[in-house]
């Protein structure tokens, strides 16, 4: 390269953009639209004891190992405490923020999809330190399923212990589910939320209607 190019380049301006964030008005589209699950709802194409519905929710993976002035920081933005016990989750009483453990320095906060964008970026202008935040909504998806059979259909897809002494509700774990993975949260005592990377949503929907047959699937929306 030539000395002229060379002082050209010395003289032009770096700009460095970090934490920059998505458009807010990014459309949705489920990783199951083909699926045209509301379709098959309002139908009734599929009816027995365990409920499949696929939630439209905002994911954001928090990673940080936070000081006293840091973790008293992020509660102020979040209204609630980090959980810190191993495989615990918590939720605001309105139900619109839960917070999963995922490990000693990692969460998922789970929004409304509409208010990930806000949270986000809330938290790139208010907290500082050694700190990640990264919404991981496009890559991700959350199934709910529930019903009286719901156990039974778990225990053909992942190794977990589904007793109530060792599942209690509230309680996250991720593991393999089938032959991909999966982050399994209790919700309720007949419900919980498989949260799957969008690439195995579909895989994973076929695998659920394979393993419900004996029992049968309901489908909502």
């Amino acid at each position: 390269m030539s000395d002229v190019n060379n002082e050209a380049l010395e003289q032009a301006p770096i700009k460095l953009v970090m934490n920059q964030l998505p458009a807010a008005d990014v459309p949705f589209e489920s990783p199951l639209h083909h699926v045209e699950l509301a379709k098959i709802a309002e139908h009734g194409e599929f009816q027995g004891g365990v409920v499949f519905r696929e939630l439209s929710l905002g994911l954001l993976t928090l990673r940080c190992r936070p000081d006293v002035e840091q973790a008293a920081n992020i509660e102020s933005i979040l209204g609630l405490a980090l959980p810190t016990v191993p495989l615990t989750s918590v939720s605001s009483a309105d139900g619109e923020l839960t917070i999963l453990w995922i490990s000693p320095d990692e969460w998922l906060l789970q929004v409304p999809q509409d208010k990930a964008f806000e949270l986000e970026a809330r938290f790139f202008a208010e907290v500082s330190g050694h700190v990640s935040l990264v919404n991981v909504s496009g890559g991700n998806t959350v199934f709910e399923l529930s019903g009286d059979e719901v156990v039974n259909v778990l225990k053909k897809s992942t190794p977990i212990d589904f007793h109530d002494s060792e599942f209690p509700v509230g309680k996250v774990v991720s593991s393999v589910f089938a032959k991909s993975g999966a982050t399994i949260f209790r919700t309720a005592e007949q419900s919980y939320q498989l949260i799957v990377r969008r690439s195995f949503a579909d895989y994973l929907w076929l695998w659920l209607q394979d393993a419900s047959k004996e029992y049968g699937l309901t489908v909502k929306c």
